[in-house]
């Protein structure tokens, strides 16, 4: 699905990471970690085809991309670890936002379905501002089951999120492999995948 050969990363003058090399095949995830400052986010915007590597390449289903290529962003649904919400919008509104901005398409009761599956159903109708931060990161996960995308890159998804939060997270990511999907993230919480589709990329080690 997914492959990486030799990748190098840069911040300004600064070498980040090099040599970096992996393969996620459908069904499968890599967890990235590793020290604050090593690139892990710098990592993950490139396999989303939102910046550019240093040296290496990314294939994307067996063929290699530019970076900022569309084909790749077509293919991939990224969540940073900011929320990336409109304080003034709705939770629905801004569910219906996310998704346009990412080329998707939901009507209404596809996204009451998808807020009602991350308990957020009954606050729809509440603007941003008086959600809290792990109710704010839960509709990042709704556009997650929105958007059929067969590759996720997931910055920090757990950051804001309870324990029930991270259930529904990890229950998000096993439907999404189970359907033949493919993952990248970075992570230090455990989700609970199944160790034979798990492979573990610690940067900075």
């Amino acid at each position: 699905m997914l492959e990486v050969h030799d990748l190098a990363g840069r911040r300004g003058h600064a070498d980040l990471f090099a040599g970096v090399d992996f393969r996620v095949p459908a069904g499968g995830a890599v967890v990235v970690t590793g020290p604050n400052g090593t690139g892990k986010t710098t990592l993950l915007r490139m396999l989303a085809g939102l910046s550019a590597p240093a040296a290496g390449e990314i294939r994307l289903k067996g063929h290699k991309v530019a970076p900022f290529a569309p084909e790749l962003r077509a293919a991939v649904a990224y969540a940073g670890h900011l929320p990336a919400l409109k304080d003034e919008l709705t939770a629905e509104e801004n569910l219906s936002s996310l998704v346009r901005l990412a080329g998707g398409t939901a009507g209404p009761d596809a996204m009451r379905s998808a807020l009602d599956r991350v308990a957020l159903g009954r606050r729809r109708s509440l603007p941003a501002r008086v959600l809290s931060a792990g109710q704010r990161r839960r509709i990042g996960l709704a556009r997650l089951a929105l958007l059929e995308r067969p590759v996720w890159i997931l910055d920090e998804p757990v950051t804001a999120l309870d324990a029930a939060g991270i259930g529904l997270l990890a229950t998000l990511v096993h439907d999404h492999l189970d359907r033949g999907g493919a993952a990248v993230l970075a992570t230090h919480q455990a989700l609970g995948l199944e160790p034979s589709r798990v492979q573990s990329l610690v940067l900075g080690g």
